[in-house]
């Protein structure tokens, strides 16, 4: 596995310096095609304006949403023409229900897609339908890069959440080639099942098969100390100084067709590095 189609999308010039300097390291360090896709969002649809909107009102809106999707694309041109990614710039005007779909799209022909953080102060509400249309429908992994956080291309230690299911697996196997350059990987247990198969050695199967792949291994196995599982991961990834978290996405449907589950959006919101995802 190798990443040699990268995708990044931006919505928010405020969030632009830290996403595209992630994604654009990235496709330096491993000789990929960064494709940058613009939106400007238009709220205009059902359920995101106001009843009794004349024809005016929403070709107005429609055109402050171009005007933003273009100013998107100029800074982010102007951006990458800082380094020496090899890149293209895409942009649009894209529907708040419909981003996903337009997000998913594109991200089914792309080994990584490089987000910014979808929750915190001041940050649109298009973002999660963003990483849920790249994770869920495009099926692809995705990178959420924290504001402020220095790009790393090649992280050097690496916390794996291991839960022995099949989202962290797909992860843990799209993660592959960054694995397989970091000095340290930790495996960490939270809690394993005193009943199974793997009860007395608990993440062995999975360390063993990232030795094989030439990972420097290390199973950490910890007690649920804290009320949140993703709070005990958090904690451990402060004490370790990790650069990087890698886990599974989990979701369920209810008002949307995806929503992020509560472990996964926890992560998202208190997350201060990296956190490398795939369902």
């Amino acid at each position: 596995m190798y990443f040699k189609s990268i995708l990044t999308v931006v919505t928010d010039s405020e969030l632009l310096p830290s996403t595209i300097s992630h994604a654009a390291s990235l496709a330096e360090s491993y000789d990929a095609h960064l494709t940058a896709l613009c939106f400007g969002v238009d709220r205009t649809q059902t359920g995101y304006y106001y009843a009794g909107a004349n024809a005016m009102v929403l070709q107005e809106t429609l055109s402050r949403a171009t005007k933003e999707a273009e100013a998107l694309a100029a800074d982010v041109r102007e951006a990458l023409g800082r380094t020496n990614a090899v890149w293209g710039v895409d942009h649009g005007v894209a529907q708040l229900a419909d981003i996903g779909r337009h997000v998913a799209s594109r991200a089914r022909f792309s080994d990584l897609v490089v987000l910014p953080q979808p929750y915190g102060d001041g940050k649109g509400v298009e973002l999660e339908p963003v990483l849920e249309g790249a994770l869920f429908d495009g099926q692809v992994p995705v990178l959420v890069v924290p504001d402020n956080v220095e790009p790393k291309a090649r992280p050097k230690r690496v916390v794996v959440g291991w839960n022995e299911g099949n989202e962290a697996l797909r992860a843990l196997r799209c993660a592959l080639p960054l694995l397989t350059t970091a000095e340290n990987v930790h495996v960490v247990v939270i809690d394993p099942p005193k009943h199974g198969p793997n009860r007395s050695d608990p993440g062995g199967m999975v360390s063993e098969f990232l030795a094989r792949h030439g990972v420097k291994t290390e199973v950490d196995v910890l007690a649920k100390t804290l009320p949140r599982v993703s709070d005990v991961l958090l904690r451990h990834v402060s004490d370790l100084d990790a650069d990087m978290v890698v886990m599974g996405a989990y979701g369920h449907s209810r008002f949307r067709e995806a929503i992020l589950g509560g472990a996964t959006r926890n992560m998202l919101e208190q997350a201060g590095v990296p956190v490398f995802m795939a369902h």
